[in-house]
Order: C-alpha cells, then structure tokens, then sequence
C-alpha cells in the first residue's frame, strides 16, 4: 500500500533524539510512504514514490500528517475498581501521600484488584486499550503493581499477555511488585522488599519461561519514594532482577528526590520516570547515559500539583526525554497520549514538535523497541497515523479532540471512531 500526498509526512528518522536535538522531525511536504508485509519499505516524496509504483495499491492522505503512532512508555493499565471518591477528597485538599498512608491509593486500587477475576480484569482493561488505539496509541507499556502478592501479581502478567493477544495494539509489560509496600507487611517494609527479591522475582522468571517462552522478559520496575521503598530498598530490588536477567525501570522522584534517577543510570535502567523532584547531579547523570527521562505530565495535572518535570533543565543537560500518560486510578485516567502533549507543551515548556519526537522515537527507546518502533524508515514496523489535520502543531495546539483520523497497525488500517475501532 502506497500511503500518498500528505500535507506533512514526520518521519522522526535518525533514532531517539537526545537534549537540544530534541524536535527533529524530518519532514517532508506533499509525502509518503510504502508499507509491504507489515513493513516500511521506503518513505519520500509522493511524486517520487507514485513514479516508482504506479500500480501499488494507494490511501490518498490530502490535507493530513502522517507520521509515527505514539508509544506511551508508562502506563498502569490493568486495575480493579476506581478512585472516584479520592478525586473528590483530593480536590478538597488531602495529599496523595496523606491519603496513601491511611490506607487508601494505591492500597485502595490493591484490595479491589485482589478480588478481581482475571475475566473482570480483562473486561475492565480491554476499553482503555480500545480508547489508547482510537487516540493513536500503537504501542503501550503496562504495568503490574496492583497485586502486591505472588498469586495476583501473575494473574495481572496472564491477563496483560491475553490483551496483547487479542489486542491490535503492541503491550510492553512490567513487573512492579514493588508498586507500594503490601498492606499485610505494613510495620515490616524489609520483610516486603525481601519477599519481593527471594521469592516473587525467582518465580517471576520461571513463570515467564513456561507462560511466554517466546518473548523477552518483562521489566522490573520500582516505586522509589517516601512511604513507598526508600534508596537501599530500591538498589537490593532492581540488583536483584537485574542478576536474573530483568530489564530494568525506576519510578523516581514524583515527590522526594532520593536519588532514584541516578540509580537507574548506575544499574543501566532503560527509563527512570516521573522526575518532578530530580536534582541537578541527577539530571546530570541522566544526560551522560541512556537512560531515558520519561516525564508524566498527566500526574501532576490529575493532581492539581503546580510542580512539573523541568524538560529544560534535562535538554540542557543533553538527556533524552520521552512522554508517558501515566494511565491510573488514582492520579492519571487517561488514556489520550495527545492529551500529555498538549501538557507538555503548556506546563513544560516544550514545543510541539519537541512534544511530539518525546512521545514517539524517544518514548520507543524507553521501552527498548526504537529499532523496530517510533519513526517511518525502511525495514521498521508499519505502525502509523493518519491525522486530520494539515500542520503537525495542532497536536498540542488542540486538546480535548482526537485529531486521528485513521491508524495503521502493522500495515493494516483501522478507521477511528469515538470509543472504538474496527478495520477499514
């Protein structure tokens, strides 16, 4: 299929993009692009392209962009429940850690999901991935997190195998045993932290091979923060899962700077995310590795916090910066990575174009798949969007819409409806 004419054709070629290279697009005016057996044959002019194969099958882009589908590198897709009545006491001015301590948040969302079948945990899921593709969203990282015990914490990683299967949209899985400290271990952290090393991530890997032979191993991801596992906690975890092999992830600095971040640069973690907090040294040992900086602008938004990621302040310190949704009950329901664009750009300080390579070429590296995912270049996967609009600042420029129009999934198209999809 020849894909032709576009008003704008991003290609984000080049891989990810690192500090004030951040915002390269590659455009190309009047573009397109020759998708075959799932794959990017080759991308250029239409004028160009339509010579070379006039008799190729073709979908007439006029007046769209075109460019790479966006991958969110953060989410908590899989949950029992809601939070409804925390936003309400929220708004009314608990904090989040006040309202965790006492037994709510993410505890809250564990003792809903504990008593969920995986059937329910499928049906509760499938929509916000239906919601995520519609909005443009190929590819999805997922985490568990909300188990916080051996048996739930594998019946999340069986239903997120499940809905990757069923699912057109690609799911990266994490494992986030270490989301909070489970309840029944509340006066005794270490004894949590040590279950999670000794017993949960052993199992982890055995589980996987016999469960998803086929597939890499799941990250390891760890919430590093106050009143969730504190430095030493974080590093005898992460260590852990990295001698067995586990690519690694870090939660850091939402509301402490502790030091998470430049651990994840120590332990060569893919992505060290949130980063509100992040001090200079950290940042600046961020910017001399590749660990991905994955900002969440969607958090501090659901929060009603006033405090963002200093995208600035990780440019200048030549780090690689992505864009995440940050998906969850409690702090960001929402599933639209064009909405945290728009944030980022408001509240970060970013440009559109700086917004946009954050949440493709860059977001793929966060995940590890910015060889296969995350720009239009030969041999890569055909995962594409089709926006109806003629100039790529209105991602950013417009918020509260959704501006595809239609998504192409490894070289199959799917035409967007509101709250749904279905194959063209």
């Amino acid at each position: 299929m020849l894909i032709h004419s576009a008003s704008q054709l991003l290609t984000l070629a080049g891989g990810p993009q690192r500090g004030r290279a951040l915002g390269t697009l590659g455009v190309i005016e009047k573009g397109a692009v020759l998708i075959r057996d799932e794959k990017i044959v080759q991308v250029g002019p239409t004028a160009e392209l339509k010579a070379s194969y006039p008799d190729e099958p073709s979908l007439d882009a006029t007046g769209c962009v075109v460019m790479p589908g966006f991958v969110d590198p953060h989410t908590h897709l899989i949950w029992g429940g809601d939070r409804a009545n925390e936003f309400e006491m929220k708004m009314a001015g608990a904090r989040y850690l006040d309202i965790l301590a006492s037994g709510g948040g993410i505890i809250s969302t564990v003792r809903a999901t504990r008593t969920a079948s995986i059937e329910s945990l499928i049906a509760q899921t499938r929509p916000r991935l239906i919601r995520m593709f519609a909005h443009g969203t190929t590819t999805a990282e997922a985490k568990t997190g909300y188990g916080l015990q051996t048996a739930t914490e594998l019946r999340l990683l069986k239903a997120l195998l499940a809905l990757d299967d069923e699912s057109p949209l690609d799911i990266a899985i994490t494992f986030l045993g270490a989301h909070a400290i489970a309840p029944e271990f509340k006066d005794d952290p270490q004894g949590y932290t040590d279950l999670v090393c000794e017993t949960m991530l052993p199992m982890l890997k055995e589980w996987w091979g016999t469960h998803a032979p086929k597939l890499t191993l799941p990250f390891v991801d760890v919430f590093c923060e106050s009143q969730a596992f504190d430095l030493k906690q974080s590093r005898q975890i992460l260590t852990k899962a990295g001698s067995l092999g586990f690519p690694l992830k870090i939660h850091a600095d939402e509301f402490d700077n502790l030091g998470g971040a430049s651990l994840a640069v120590e332990l060569g973690a893919a992505s060290a995310d949130h980063l509100v907090k992040t001090s200079d040294a950290d940042m600046a040992a961020l910017g001399k590795s590749d660990t991905v900086a994955v900002a969440l602008p969607c958090t501090p938004f659901g929060l009603a916090e006033k405090d963002y990621t200093p995208a600035h302040k990780l440019i200048e310190a030549d780090a690689i910066l992505a864009l995440a949704t940050d998906c969850n009950p409690g702090t960001s329901w929402n599933e639209s990575m064009q909405f945290s664009i728009a944030l980022a750009c408001r509240y970060m300080g970013l440009t559109p174009a700086q917004a946009i390579a954050a949440s493709t070429i860059n977001s793929a590296h966060a995940i590890r798949r910015s060889d296969t995912i995350g720009s239009l270049e030969a041999g890569k996967q055909a995962d594409l969007l089709i926006l109806s609009v003629p100039d790529y600042r209105h991602l950013g420029y417009r918020y509260g819409t959704n501006l595809v129009k239609q998504v192409i999934k490894h070289g199959r198209v799917y035409s967007v409806d509101v709250g749904y999809y279905r194959s063209a």
